[in-house]
């Protein structure tokens, strides 16, 4: 791995898990002492960021982390609603019964509120689940497209788990999520999906009328 990779995987993992928050100056001297790099590998991987939409130039002032809008939040959710529920309605009718039940076991995963160490571990097993079902849909470009989409979601996520202690709410969405693949009602399984899709964006959208400024989740 190179130098300005690996530069840019750690930055971009202080952006995803809002180590860096939304909103929040860049400053970067403090990322060379951070992570022991030279300042030539933190520039190339703040331009590559920029590019991905992570991060904004100003210019005499660097870089911030793109702010999180209830605009971007609504456009994401939509897509995913989209995407996620043709993925559960595909896996109902063309995965086995053993993978359904991979699904079942791999869906008991929760984190403790407060713990962000834990959010990191949590949201890690969430995208694994999320993708999971959508592999098992049978179509490689929408497994694809939806993962790409849980991994932009991710900092956004954890907007949410800092708002109230949903540990146990979350755990049930996946069982209960699971329970109806397992059962093959297609129509049920888009039902739950839509509506746990739903509760998710409204605690996101929650977090982000708290205030103005960013939500510090670390």
């Amino acid at each position: 791995m190179s130098i300005a990779q690996k530069a840019y995987d750690l930055i971009r993992g202080e952006i995803l898990t809002c180590s860096l928050a939304p909103g929040q100056q860049i400053v970067q001297a403090r990322l060379v002492e951070k992570f022991g790099l030279g300042m030539t590998p933190i520039r190339e991987a703040l331009l590559r960021l920029a590019h991905e939409g992570l991060v904004q130039p100003y210019p005499r002032f660097g870089y911030i982390v793109s702010p999180v809008t209830e605009e971007m939040v609504r456009h994401l959710y939509e897509v995913r609603m989209i995407l996620e529920t043709a993925a559960v309605r595909l896996a109902v009718e063309r995965a086995s019964d053993a993978q359904l039940r991979q699904v079942a076991e791999s869906a008991r995963f929760t984190y403790v509120y407060k713990n962000h160490e834990q959010y990191v571990r949590f949201l890690e097993r969430n995208a694994a689940f999320h993708d999971s079902i959508a592999v098992l849909a049978g179509n490689p470009r929408l497994a694809e497209m939806l993962g790409a989409l849980l991994d932009e979601l991710s900092r956004i996520f954890h907007l949410g788990l800092d708002l109230r202690d949903s540990a146990e709410e979350m755990q049930s969405e996946h069982t209960d999520l699971a329970a109806v693949l397992l059962a093959r009602d297609a129509d049920r399984a888009g039902q739950v999906v839509r509506a746990q899709i739903s509760r998710s964006q409204q605690r996101v959208l929650e977090a982000l009328r708290r205030g103005q400024e960013p939500v510090n989740v670390h």
